[in-house]
């Protein structure tokens, strides 16, 4: 057999049982992170179309009605890290424009927590004023 791969007969080949235990402690670790993290930002979604609907239903409105128009939304996509109160909602040349801003913490293990901070506006230019107001505080 010149040139060709020589096998040595009774070679084993492929992952050690500690190989594969280091591999799921991994995945395992991943899939934690991934199973806690989610509901954030689903709620994240959540808000972000609840905003939408509500200048949608009452944008000309007062900022009260766009408030319970939020918490309405917000109550049927079960959104816990933010009211309606919590908006900030400006008219600049009489177009509404609602924005908001927080944080949400996710605890991993006893002593582990992420901290996410959402923000998010009606704004097409971008222009989050809750967020600005954060950082004015």
């Amino acid at each position: 057999m010149k040139g060709g791969k020589r096998y040595r007969i009774g070679a084993e080949s492929g992952v050690s049982l500690s190989g594969l235990i280091v591999v799921l402690v991994v995945l395992g670790a991943l899939a934690l992170v991934a199973i806690k993290v989610t509901p954030a930002f689903l709620e994240y979604r959540a808000v972000k179309d609840s905003i939408a609907k509500a200048k949608a239903e009452a944008g000309s409105g007062t900022v009260r009605e766009i408030q319970q128009a939020f918490d309405k939304n917000a109550g049927v996509n079960d959104v816990s890290a933010i009211q309606g109160r919590d908006l900030v909602i400006t008219r600049d040349g009489g177009t509404t424009e609602i924005s908001f801003a927080y944080e949400k913490q996710v605890p991993l293990t006893d002593s582990i927590n992420l901290t996410f901070k959402f923000d998010g506006t009606t704004d097409p230019s971008g222009n989050n004023a809750a967020k600005a107001d954060k950082a004015d505080k």
